[in-house]
């Protein structure tokens, strides 16, 4: 069996590794799993807005994805936490960027209603299982 390598993404990541003392991303072998990742900037900011919010976390995810070496391409497996409900504009949103991100093929999708995340001011976090080939 392949040894567990942790990845930091660089700016959020290390902040977050310090504050909180956990990684971003595990690699073994061909499966990368990764922390999941909210809407925020490097200095943790959220937006206002949910869909500027929703389509950070999907830049977050391509991000520590490549800490390591996966892509979104990568993604089998889409996990999503929301604060909030599931209004008409979230779907829409995350849809439009699956499609955007992985063109080629859709992921398998859980949704899961909270009632809030790590940082008070979240509404979504985003989890991901990708196979690198």
């Amino acid at each position: 069996m392949s040894k567990p390598e942790v990845f930091l993404t660089p700016g959020y990541g290390e902040k977050l590794h310090a504050l909180l003392h956990y990684s971003q991303a595990l690699k073994i072998g061909d499966r990368v799993e990764i922390s999941g990742q909210g809407g925020w900037n490097d200095d943790l900011e959220i937006p206002v807005a949910i869909e500027a919010e929703i389509e950070q976390a999907f830049e977050n995810v391509e991000r520590t994805l490549s800490t390591a070496g996966a892509s979104w391409k990568d993604v089998v497996h889409v996990n999503s936490y929301h604060v909030g409900g599931f209004p008409a504009v979230v779907n829409e949103t995350i849809t439009r960027l699956y499609r955007r991100y992985m063109p080629d093929r859709a992921p398998i999708w859980t949704q899961v209603g909270v009632e809030a995340l790590g940082l008070p001011t979240m509404r979504i976090e985003i989890r991901v299982t990708a196979i690198l080939t």
